[in-house]
């Protein structure tokens, strides 16, 4: 399908697209969107990145009622990166109707805010498991008139431990409902809650179009113990403007990302059990250049979309071939040279076999005794973070701190790098040699006329 014209969408939300850059629908767009407008069940088998969110967003947006104000879309996701992902996505496809409301609903920030949002009314909810169901129970959240249920990348939403969160959501939904099953995978666990809650859906499988990605792999064998030298190692020889670090446990990222720290590397860990503030500067501080390693567990770092990451460092062999696929898919995309590195230890080996047969292809060594030899030379980050505290609620905008900064700080635009907004804080990447400078100006300073607390992160 070569135009967005031949799914029969309403003049508005044709417009609407066109003026949001979207030229044609992607294969996943093409296939799932007439069943989707048409009302029917669906499930799609799409990996991040395919244009899945406006295969399930246009048919909401179209098919929604405005004029009653009840929840009609609920969307599930694994993480609230992934949620305020798809909500900022629907809420640019909601342009092209009048008033409709997209409400988030995630764990990790104060509950009550949510409630008196939602106690005004939504149209469509974005959420996580947990925190939907908080609402339910609460009863600040009714589903009585929900017409359509959307499961994104429900197979990480199952790994995560939500399979009985999903069905206690499930058993307060209409039975006349669409349910939307969107997974990159399609474990038996997929297959079971796809025959128990949808109704003959349509099966959508879309086979890779676009070329495969130009990722340079190489693995390792070590002895247990040696992984965190070996990545010191790969990271002191490479040099990377960026990497992400893949661990197993939650305690293992936190012990890797401590020893790369205490060895000058800007490393920071993330997995599930930090407290959302930290999570979200974490993520910033990744984002925008001010910390090369993220050392991070599959689920934590699931949904995450960095751009231009040149290195991806499985520091043990992941659990089965599709989430090593996964993982290293993060590196090498946009036309852009990727590499892979993966350290193993012997009684790790049955995994990496699995995988050289599943490929059938035999895997590239390195060699260790030469990798081990290298000396510690950490990288150092091209920006560092400003914190100030004040945010979206205290009416403050990027070009706001932009005006501050080049202005009265006195510092020229290109020096400043990523401005990111929450509610109450403001993180803004600054060149590394003019942080300071700019920290000082900004302490004895205004922005939009207010003093403001501002540290350096």
């Amino acid at each position: 399908m070569s135009s967005f014209n031949a799914l029969g969408l309403s003049q508005a939300m044709q417009t609407n697209l066109a003026q949001l850059g979207y030229e044609r629908p992607t294969p996943v767009q093409a296939e799932a969107l007439p069943p989707v407008l048409a009302g029917r069940d669906v499930i799609a088998m799409a990996r991040t990145g395919s244009g899945k969110t406006a295969a399930f967003g246009i048919g909401l947006i179209e098919r929604l009622k405005p004029r009653r104000f009840a929840v009609q879309g609920l969307v599930l996701c694994p993480t609230r990166e992934l949620a305020d992902q798809v909500a900022k996505a629907l809420r640019a496809l909601a342009r092209a109707r009048h008033n409709v409301k997209v409400l988030t609903l995630c764990g990790g920030v104060a509950i009550g805010p949510q409630i008196g949002s939602l106690s005004h009314g939504a149209h469509l909810v974005v959420g996580t498991p947990g925190r939907v169901q908080d609402h339910l129970r609460k009863g600040t959240l009714t589903l009585d008139h929900l017409s359509t249920l959307v499961l994104d990348e429900a197979d990480r939403m199952l790994d995560m431990g939500f399979s009985e969160s999903i069905e206690d959501i499930l058993g307060q939904t209409p039975a006349q409902r669409q349910t939307l099953l969107f997974s990159a995978t399609w474990p038996p666990e997929i297959r079971k809650l796809s025959e128990g809650y949808q109704r003959e859906p349509v099966d959508i499988r879309v086979a890779e179009t676009e070329p495969k990605p130009d990722i340079e792999e190489l693995f390792y064998e070590l002895e247990p113990g040696q992984q965190t030298d070996a990545l010191a190692a790969v990271l002191s020889e490479r040099q990377p403007s960026a990497c992400i670090a893949f661990c197993t446990t939650k305690k293992q990222c936190d012990d890797v990302a401590g020893d790369l720290s205490a060895r000058g590397f800007e490393a920071l860990a993330l997995h599930g059990d930090l407290e959302q503030k930290e999570r979200d500067s974490v993520l910033v501080r990744f984002a925008n250049g001010s910390a090369t390693v993220l050392v991070a567990t599959d689920v934590a770092a699931r949904g995450l979309d960095i751009q231009g990451l040149p290195l991806v460092v499985n520091v043990e062999p992941a659990r089965d071939a599709e989430v090593h696929t996964h993982r290293i898919g993060r590196t090498g995309r946009a036309g852009e040279a990727g590499h892979a590195i993966t350290f193993c230890t012997p009684k790790q080996g049955h995994r990496l076999t699995l995988l050289e047969q599943r490929r059938g292809t035999e895997l590239s060594w390195g060699e260790t005794e030469s990798l081990l030899a290298i000396a510690d030379r950490p990288v150092t980050p091209a920006m560092r973070t400003l914190a100030i505290a004040g945010g979206r609620k205290n009416k403050v905008r990027p070009g706001d701190i932009l005006g501050a900064l080049t202005g009265d700080a006195g510092l020229p635009g290109s020096a400043v790098g990523k401005i990111d907004l929450f509610d109450f804080e403001c993180f803004v990447a600054i060149e590394a040699e003019l942080a300071r400078q700019a920290l000082r100006r900004l302490e004895t300073g205004r922005i939009k006329g207010r003093n403001f607390r501002v540290r350096l992160v």
